[in-house]
């Protein structure tokens, strides 16, 4: 099943924060996203729902394993996307935005391809 760009963006961020602070909440999500509370709300339960995600009791978020998967994997191509953009010279906040875009759009042939080439060459 396909996410798509807003959903991947909530397990990665989860995925970061829970790095940083543990447990997370949907607060903390809120607010590193710069999204309302009742946005993250409807986005956790989809997410707790399609098993990418669990709450405890105490409404703690963790990510299942499917969930993390999925983080780890949009999170590694944002990090080599922003590592990628700055080294050819694309201003930190701008290679910020264009590799939250660009994590989302390629496909993981696409990815593999651009990653190995662009190593090869480094």
């Amino acid at each position: 099943m396909e996410l798509g760009e807003s959903l991947e963006d909530y397990l990665e961020s989860i995925l970061v924060l829970s790095q940083k602070i543990d447990p997370v909440r949907s607060v903390d999500v809120a607010s590193y996203l710069g999204f309302s509370k009742p946005s993250v709300s409807h986005a956790v339960k989809l997410l707790e729902k399609d098993g990418y995600l669990q709450l405890d009791k105490n409404k703690y978020l963790y990510l299942t394993e499917e969930g993390e998967r999925i983080a780890q994997e949009t999170y590694r191509r944002h990090k080599f996307f922003m590592e990628m953009l700055e080294e050819i010279g694309v201003p930190r906040d701008i290679a910020e935005q264009d590799a939250c875009h660009m994590e989302h759009v390629i496909s993981q042939v696409t990815f593999d391809a651009i990653q190995k080439y662009y190593e090869e060459k480094k």
